[in-house]
């Protein structure tokens, strides 16, 4: 699969730990080196802002999408290499999905998280077949992947989509797992012995 855009979702505060930032730029100079470009949520502060100018600085594309009601909430970034400044988080959303070959969560909150699940279930659903991870932090993820083994082992997401969702504790580890990625096809995500 050749990917040329990798949508990061993030924080717009750069959270209690350093190395939360510090993955944000060996991130971003992962995706320089490959040549692959950012698209992300627009804003200049927290890890959000890491991310983008670590990009930049490091001579790469990035594409900005906020909404018109956050672009002062969350201080829109403008020096871009484009900037869509959008009506709604759906719209928001869609774009960011359309933009994009595959999506990284890094550390953030109930934002980051809300993104990632929804571009997840976007994925069980078949409306796309883009390869989606979680890049742990110092062990940030720990937590909600161990849930999710419990959601998996309870039946409430099917074993087969397992695969949608990688995880690593450094960039290149997972971009290197989103290179072979091919979407499990799922018909239901139930079996018949499991309704």
């Amino acid at each position: 699969m050749k990917i040329k855009r990798i949508c990061v979702y993030c924080g717009s505060s750069p959270g209690k730990n350093p190395a939360y930032s510090e993955a944000a730029v060996i991130l971003a100079r992962e995706l320089v080196n490959r040549n692959i470009g950012l698209v992300y949520g627009g804003a200049e502060v927290g890890v959000m802002g890491v991310v983008a100018n670590a990009v930049l600085d490091a001579g790469g594309e990035v594409i900005g999408i906020i909404p018109k009601s956050m672009a002062l909430k969350e201080i829109a970034h403008d020096n871009l290499t484009e900037l869509h400044v959008v009506g709604s988080m759906h719209e928001r959303k869609a774009m960011m999905e359309a933009c994009s070959d595959g999506f990284i969560a890094l550390p953030g909150g109930w934002g980051t998280l809300e993104e990632i699940f929804e571009i997840l279930t976007w994925a069980q659903l078949g409306f796309h077949d883009k390869p989606c991870g979680l890049l742990n932090i110092g062990g940030y993820y720990d937590g909600l992947i161990d849930f999710l083994d419990h959601a998996f082992e309870q039946r409430f997401v099917n074993e087969l989509c397992r695969p949608m969702l990688m995880t690593a504790s450094n960039p290149a580890a997972l971009l290197d797992q989103f290179i072979p990625y091919r979407a499990p096809k799922v018909k239901k995500w139930m079996s018949e012995d499991e309704l």
